[in-house]
């Protein structure tokens, strides 16, 4: 006689949005319509809203997906065993038919309702960050986050496609400023979360290079991302205003990664540098972004 597995509840809708990362969608929403509004021309209002709406959707497929295939993972990481599906408030095979339907729901409405260049970036950006990312290079090399980075680099290419319908050499660079900042961002936090991932078998930097390493790589890859942020404006590609916030802006984000590159030590300090880095690279980029339109606004 074989007994039954018990039956989860069904999941609340709160489960479903939290499925998505929200936190995350956020900035990727914001940097898709940042690269829309930054674009020639003009969008039509509902277009653009259709845009966004896809870009949210996918992102929030991408974040399901990723969650739906590590959730062995985020079973045993203090940070994510809350989530719906380590914590038992989901079954796998929900996360997964919800992720699989919203990401093709999101393709599909792009490419019927804005044009094809955005539907085929969304589907690579998607693809990317589940496959590319999350089943191959996560759990196998410390450079995951270096490559994986361009999933979260692809939504500024995305809104610009979505209002232009091709892709020039701002959005290009658009892509490379969140590509090169996702490293020393994602590194910041890998440093105060280190045990979590070492408990996890992930091989994140500070895992298996330690914790001088990982602080010089961070050192390291600010200097290119800060060549990206600053090099729109010296190309003609934007005004003073985004020239000045990205300067201004980049050399703080460059001293907070100097002090974190230039530490020996750890201490329990709750705004310790690696801290205080990680939580001003987030605002960082939005302010970065946000520079971007408000300099095509006032051109």
């Amino acid at each position: 006689m074989t007994i039954a597995a018990p039956l989860l509840p069904p999941a609340d809708w709160r489960d479903f949005l939290a499925l998505t990362k929200p936190r995350v969608m956020s900035l990727v929403v914001f940097t898709g319509l940042c690269g829309m509004l930054a674009a020639p021309g003009h969008v039509n209002p509902v277009i653009g809203f259709t845009a966004i709406l896809c870009i949210a959707l996918g992102a929030g497929a991408a974040g399901a997906l990723n969650q739906w295939y590590e959730s062995d993972i985020d079973a045993i990481m203090r940070r994510t065993m809350k989530r719906p599906l380590p914590a038992g408030r989901m079954d796998r095979q929900s996360a997964l038919h919800f992720g699989v339907g919203l990401g093709a729901f999101s393709v599909i409405l792009m490419g019927l309702a804005v044009n094809v260049v955005a539907a085929a970036i969304l589907t690579m950006s998607i693809l990317f960050y589940v496959l590319v990312y999350t089943a191959w290079l996560k759990p196998r090399t410390p450079q995951n986050i270096v490559i994986g980075g361009a999933a979260g680099a692809f939504p500024p290419l995305i809104g610009w496609a979505a209002a232009t319908g091709d892709v020039t050499l701002l959005p290009i660079l658009l892509f490379a400023m969140v590509f090169l900042w996702t490293p020393p961002h994602f590194w910041a936090l890998a440093l105060f979360v280190e045990t979590d991932y070492a408990n996890a078998g992930i091989p994140m930097l500070p895992v298996v290079a330690g914790e001088r390493m990982t602080r010089r790589q961070i050192g390291l890859y600010t200097i290119p991302m800060a060549a990206t942020v600053i090099a729109p404006w010296p190309l003609g590609l934007t005004g003073p205003v985004y020239g000045a916030v990205a300067v201004a802006t980049t050399a703080w984000f460059g001293w907070l990664a100097y002090v974190v590159a230039t530490r020996k030590t750890q201490t329990d300090d709750l705004m310790r540098p690696e801290k205080r880095l990680f939580k001003y690279s987030i605002a960082y980029l939005f302010v970065i972004f946000a520079a971007l339109v408000v300099d095509r606004w006032v051109a």
